[in-house]
């Protein structure tokens, strides 16, 4: 069943689309406080179908993930209680959350630098570093590195694998998908069963 073949034809459509920058701007700044979607999924076909705006749109992708972690920032620093705490408890994210409060307590600004350059959700530390005061400005310098390393390896990895990645990624996003949903399930499982 080819379905992530249909999706990935209408991503490299959608990235044409004359307000394609709009969205891929929206979208990485809402994913840095709350949007479970990664940038990524938006950037890698927007490179793909413009490789010459490949470096603008790493650029736009990290400064507007950087703008949306500092909102994250904010709102765990003076909306936690009212707003931040709840949802956190409505989708039964005490455990995680007080996982994610001890790797600041042992790795400090490190944790945001390395949640920021991997597909940990940034969202989760951008909040818990404004909740536990972290240092705004190491947050910000950690923050706009390791945002910005991720998004400019993602499109650099794009721009000089051209065509040849894009047949590649098309050849193999199908089984590449069925791979995720699966581990997705797994994962799922093993949570109801631990």
């Amino acid at each position: 069943m080819k379905i992530f073949t249909s999706l990935y034809d209408a991503c490299l459509r959608w990235a044409k689309h004359k307000y394609a920058s709009v969205y891929l701007a929206v979208l990485t700044f809402s994913e840095s406080i709350f949007f479970p979607i990664p940038p990524d999924v938006m950037l890698a076909p927007m490179v793909l179908a413009r490789p010459h705006k490949a470096w603008w749109l790493a650029s736009l992708t990290s400064i507007s993930s950087i703008l949306g972690g500092v909102v994250g920032y904010l709102l765990g620093a003076y909306l936690y209680e009212p707003v931040v705490l709840p949802f956190i408890e409505l989708m039964g994210y005490q455990a995680k959350f007080a996982t994610i409060t001890q790797y600041f307590v042992d790795y400090g600004v490190w944790i945001v630098f390395l949640a920021g350059f991997t597909p940990i959700p940034f969202k989760i530390f951008t909040v818990s570093a404004g909740m536990l005061s972290m240092a705004f400005l190491p947050f910000l310098f950690a923050s706009a590195v390791g945002r910005s390393m991720r998004f400019f390896l993602v499109a650099g990895i794009l721009y000089w694998g051209g065509e040849k990645m894009e047949h590649k990624i098309r050849q193999y996003v199908d089984i590449i998908g069925w791979v995720v949903i699966a581990l997705i399930v797994l994962l799922i499982g093993y949570k109801q069963v631990s």
